[in-house]
């Protein structure tokens, strides 16, 4: 299986034009890096302390071509440049921290929702019409239709405010110190457990309605009439003929979803205070701290393109006709 020139040259130039709005959405905010650590400063923001802030991130405030041209000499060197926000640390380090956090929670909400999302979506095929289907499949409806920081925001005042059962903030508890042992994984689980019943309604409601949808198309097929005609159960019918057939249009929703599910998670990292990419894109804008918000922008743009293109690879894999139209 290859992929096309074509197709890879659609993802360059989605590439290209991502890098280019990367760097002109952080300029389009009023005022600037050096603006924004000078207001820090406050009182302490003496002569002498605003010229060395200038001397250090003054290329900040160079002609926008000269800017746009260091962007690019970075991008090629792999050089993101230094934090302002978290100086002297750069934003490679920033980064690498807060995508672990994010990743954790990303992929944590996306394997619970696609396992409950997809066995309610072939239970509601296989019952399609029935008891469970009517109520299952508007829910679903309703699930994906609700902002992520209303759920955010209610999940944390009656689970953890409220009822206190869970922590109201942080990826583990700050008074414990990280390291391989029951107690720190425990934290961290405790931890994520909101968060991640934040991000998944969403996810749950989409993988429903694709899974029933398309399993509603492949309980009409040969296959699975001769499968009930062999006398097999209807578990092994449901799932060994019709469910697992069913998944590739899950799998291409999943891709599609991603830059949603990111956007989820930004809402929900600032809710709940999670250190991941979310919180740290947050706190970068409000300190226009340029290079970082490149740097994860261009981050998140790059795993929504190589997602997609991964479903690219496993469609050509599983069926190769699907990629005669692309060539």
């Amino acid at each position: 299986m290859r992929i096309s020139s074509r197709r890879l040259g659609v993802y360059a130039v989605a590439l290209a034009f991502a890098i280019v709005v990367n760097f002109i959405l952080p300029r389009l905010m009023p005022g600037s890096p050096v603006d924004a650590m000078v207001a820090q400063l406050g009182p302490r923001a003496t002569p002498a302390a605003v010229e060395a802030i200038k001397a250090r991130f003054g290329e900040i405030d160079q002609p926008i071509m000269m800017q746009f041209l260091d962007y690019l000499k970075g991008l090629a060197t792999f050089d993101l440049g230094v934090s302002v926000k978290y100086y002297p640390q750069t934003v490679v380090q920033v980064l690498s921290r807060a995508t672990l956090w994010t990743v954790f929670l990303v992929v944590t909400a996306i394997i619970f929702s696609l396992c409950v999302g997809v066995v309610l979506g072939a239970i509601s095929a296989w019952r399609r019409g029935g008891r469970f289907d009517t109520v299952v499949s508007p829910l679903s409806v309703i699930m994906f239709s609700i902002p992520p920081v209303i759920i955010a925001l209610t999940i944390l005042f009656v689970f953890a405010v409220s009822l206190r059962w869970f922590p109201v903030g942080y990826a583990y508890d700050p008074n414990l110190d990280p390291g391989f042992n029951f107690t720190f994984f425990g934290s961290v689980f405790m931890h994520a457990i909101l968060p991640v019943l934040t991000l998944s309604p969403f996810l749950i409601g989409e993988f429903q309605t694709t899974m029933r949808s398309s399993m509603i198309v492949i309980l009409g097929e040969d296959y699975v009439t001769m499968g009930r005609a062999k006398g097999l159960s209807n578990f092994a019918v449901m799932f060994s003929y019709g469910a697992r057939n069913a998944l590739l249009p899950v799998l291409t929703n999943l891709a599609l979803m991603l830059g949603a599910v990111f956007g989820g998670s930004i809402v929900t990292e600032i809710v709940f205070n999670y250190p991941g990419l979310g919180l740290t894109l947050f706190t970068a804008s409000v300190a226009r701290d340029y290079p970082v918000i490149q740097g994860q922008l261009l981050l998140m743009t790059i795993a929504t393109l190589a997602a997609n293109f991964l479903v690219d690879i496993i469609y050509g894999l599983v069926d190769p006709r699907l990629m005669e139209g692309v060539r």
